[in-house]
């Protein structure tokens, strides 16, 4: 494992502060940041400048005004170091792209393990704590499809559906990051210890929450903002309609993620939150192909496992000639002319293969013999 990144001290300290501060949750965080650009000039602020900012009363703006003076991050900073979790600002480099983009990103995230570029190619996994044996089967196996495939799982590390998926992932030899509603270290549930160290070696466990926070009620509805935030699309396996599963289904509909939801016995309980998604749009799933297939482009292109550029979830499907024919068309118009020179495949064989990929949205006709990636 790679030692923890960290951002510079001044910075780090400031932003530790902030996060630190009682009261100061994502959406107020983020209103004080617009107000006053960065941690330090949070911190900096006069309370007169406080208050002017909605939702900031007299007792936030005093514990704001005495942060740099009564909270001591330093003794956090080094029980980080010494337990190799690294500490990642909004402007650290490692911090995921993905993320920081939704509404109310954590100012803060404790990482265990190391998040690393092919993990913005992931697809979270949620369900009910009280899954079935069918609920627990399909999640293990899909996550281990989809990890097969080259996507990241994303999950909670909860009981029932959330370690399934994990594990699914881990069995397939893939990649997958787990988000706490506690501290990463301080585990919950505590017979996830083990499996949390399984996911720290292929992923990462990660917090906004300090590593010793306890397991909060009110923390794992807003965990599942993160684990949305961090993924292309949220699948739900197994969920009742009074699921926090569908919290996460909640949050990646408002962050533009897709949804998607296994179907279920129509007399379980435990599938009737699926039901209701798929009444509302979120796209049946059976197999994972069924989710790549529902993926559009990535904003920013990224790498996969072994090196290459990935513009849309979609390649990681593509046999060895598919791939071939797509690396020799660009977003310019190109011919096919161009690409059989370029590919030195036979003709039929790439007339064939540019069906398969304008079926997968992978390219478009321009008109006559030219076409183009999206």
């Amino acid at each position: 494992m790679k030692p923890p990144s960290q951002p510079p001290a001044d910075e780090l300290a400031d932003a530790l502060r902030l996060a630190l501060i009682s009261g100061v949750g994502p959406r107020l965080r983020k209103a004080l940041l617009e107000e006053f650009g960065t941690a330090g000039g949070v911190l900096s602020a006069a309370p007169s400048d406080l208050r002017r900012v909605q939702g900031i009363g007299p007792e936030l703006t005093r514990r704001i005004a005495v942060a740099k003076d009564e909270v001591d991050v330093q003794e956090e900073i080094e029980r980080c170091a010494a337990g190799g979790i690294a500490i990642l600002t909004e402007n650290d480099p490692a911090y995921p792209r993905m993320l920081r983009e939704i509404y109310d990103p954590p100012g803060i995230l404790f990482v265990r393990g190391e998040i690393v570029p092919p993990d913005a190619i992931a697809i979270a996994i949620v369900g009910s704590r009280h899954a079935t044996q069918y609920g627990l089967a399909q999640a293990e196996r899909l996550a281990g499809s989809l990890a097969r495939a080259g996507i990241t799982i994303v999950s909670g590390l909860a009981r029932g559906i959330d370690s399934a998926a994990h594990r699914g992932a881990l069995s397939a030899g893939g990649r997958t990051l787990a988000v706490l509603g506690s501290g990463v270290l301080n585990m919950y549930p505590p017979e996830h210890a083990e499996l949390a160290g399984e996911i720290a070696a292929h992923g990462a466990v990660m917090s906004e929450s300090p590593p010793l926070s306890p397991p909060l009620s009110g923390a794992f509805p807003q965990r599942n903002r993160i684990i949305s935030g961090l993924s292309l699309g949220v699948l739900v396996v197994e969920a009742s309609t009074q699921s926090g599963a569908l919290i996460s289904a909640r949050h990646a509909m408002e962050q533009g993620r897709e949804v998607f939801a296994v179907p279920g016995r129509i007399d379980n309980r435990m599938a009737r939150g699926c039901h209701r998604l798929i009444r509302d749009g979120a796209k049946l799933v059976e197999t994972a192909d069924d989710i790549l297939e529902e993926l559009g482009p990535l904003v920013a292109p990224t790498s996969s496992a072994s090196g290459e550029a990935v513009h849309h979830p979609a390649e990681l499907l593509l046999n060895e000639f598919e791939q071939q024919v797509l690396a020799c068309i660009s977003s310019d118009p190109t011919t096919i002319d161009q690409v059989v020179a370029t590919s030195k495949l036979p003709t039929p064989r790439v007339l064939s293969t540019i069906s398969v990929l304008e079926m997968r949205h992978l390219i478009r006709r321009l008109g006559g013999n030219m076409i183009a990636r999206p």
